[in-house]
């Protein structure tokens, strides 16, 4: 395959193309830090568009709180790079999608923004069903991934992301 993006990507979203198709089941994404990296990944295999809803790329927390409706007071309180802001990103996407599950990525791929608790590295995860109450327990991890530069962090998260999509 003809592609810019690392083999091991493009086969884990073929993958997943594979098992929502299978499954008759919509996806949508929600990415910050990745930059539209994971929704690249799903429309570089053939026929994504039968599962493969729409992406939202919400880099700056404007955007986050505009796209997503992520209210404003969860990313004063806990930080835009957090399970609750994760989680309600992959809600929002949900609500505004028609997709069966989303997952939503957010998080600090360097080489600035990190801190002491937050180092560069941490990338926060969070997967939201249709069919999930917004009052349920959010499906959320945060990770901190070894930073051997910009991009391997995106692309760590990125693969992360595509593994939290398989069924």
């Amino acid at each position: 395959m003809d592609c810019t993006l690392p083999q091991e990507m493009i086969e884990l979203a073929t993958r997943v193309v594979e098992a929502h198709r299978e499954a008759g089941t919509k996806i949508a994404l929600a990415e910050s830090c990745t930059g539209g990296l994971v929704c690249a990944a799903l429309t570089e295999v053939p026929g994504s568009s039968a599962v493969f809803d729409r992406g939202f790329v919400t880099y700056s927390n404007e955007a986050k709180m505009e796209e997503l409706e992520v209210p404003s007071d969860l990313i004063e309180t806990f930080g835009a790079v957090s399970v609750a802001v994760a989680w309600s990103m992959a809600q929002g996407a949900i609500k505004h999608s028609e997709a069966d599950v989303a997952v939503a990525i957010t998080g600090i791929a360097g080489p600035d923004g990190g801190t002491e608790k937050k180092p560069v590295g941490t990338v926060v995860f969070a997967k939201a069903k249709r069919s999930q109450g917004a009052d349920q327990e959010p499906e959320a991890e945060l990770k901190k991934f070894e930073c051997n530069g910009r991009g391997d962090v995106r692309r760590q998260a990125a693969l992360c992301a595509l593994e939290l999509l398989l069924p």
